[in-house]
């Protein structure tokens, strides 16, 4: 998995003009991932975005929009809020409240498919104390998990590709249907990519663990 981090006084990346450190944990053919460090009252370039994107804001605060042709608009989040973004033409933007924003840019590089989940395991469905949907549309299904200090799930499946980001540190005892077993530890800020799996979970921390789970309808 690539990761590249960029730190510079000026940069561009979709037009934007700002100091940020952005981190590039995926970039491939469904997804790029942007984790950027937004500066506050530092303001972009006019720019627009080339793909609907679902954003997930690591902090709370603000940011400010100016629109070509005048229209302006405040976008407020909390600590952890996940929003959908579609394009929508040219604009600059700024983070209006006094410090630094971290946000976990998911740009979908391909149109929905009309793919759905069909399976009876669905976490959703078998497990809707821990799985809860965030919102969703033809492109992806957005999953909000949160599991107790050593909480369980039971035996569901994924059947879309998927993007994982932790929220907390974790250590989560993964058995899938073959009886393999992965505890592979995970710190707060990872981003991981899935394909279609069918297992079980346990938390085995002494803490809430939570993550955002991104399926992919492509």
């Amino acid at each position: 998995m690539r990761n590249t981090v960029l730190l510079l006084s000026v940069f561009v990346v979709g037009g934007l003009l700002a100091e940020e450190i952005i981190k590039r944990p995926v970039d491939n053919d469904d997804v790029r991932i942007l984790d950027v460090v937004v500066q506050p009252h530092e303001k972009t370039k006019m720019h627009e975005h080339k793909a609907n994107r679902v954003m997930i804001y690591r902090n709370a605060g603000a940011q400010s929009f100016e629109y070509e042709g005048g229209r302006k608009a405040v976008l407020k989040f909390k600590d952890n809020e996940v929003k959908w973004s579609p394009m929508d033409g040219m604009h600059a933007a700024e983070v209006s409240t006094p410090k630094p924003v971290n946000i976990v840019e998911i740009e979908l590089k391909k149109p929905g498919a009309g793919k759905t989940i069909t399976s009876a395991l669905d976490p959703v469905k078998v497990d809707p104390k821990h799985y809860k949907v965030e919102f969703e549309n033809d492109q992806v299904r957005v999953t909000r998990v949160t599991f107790g200090p050593h909480e369980a799930a039971p035996m569901h499946e994924h059947q879309l590709k998927r993007i994982v980001l932790y929220l907390t540190d974790a250590k989560t005892k993964i058995t899938n249907a073959d009886g393999t077993v992965d505890d592979t530890p995970h710190k707060a800020g990872d981003i991981v990519t899935g394909a279609a799996a069918k297992h079980t979970e346990l938390n085995l921390t002494d803490h809430k663990v939570e993550v955002i789970v991104t399926e992919l309808k492509y």
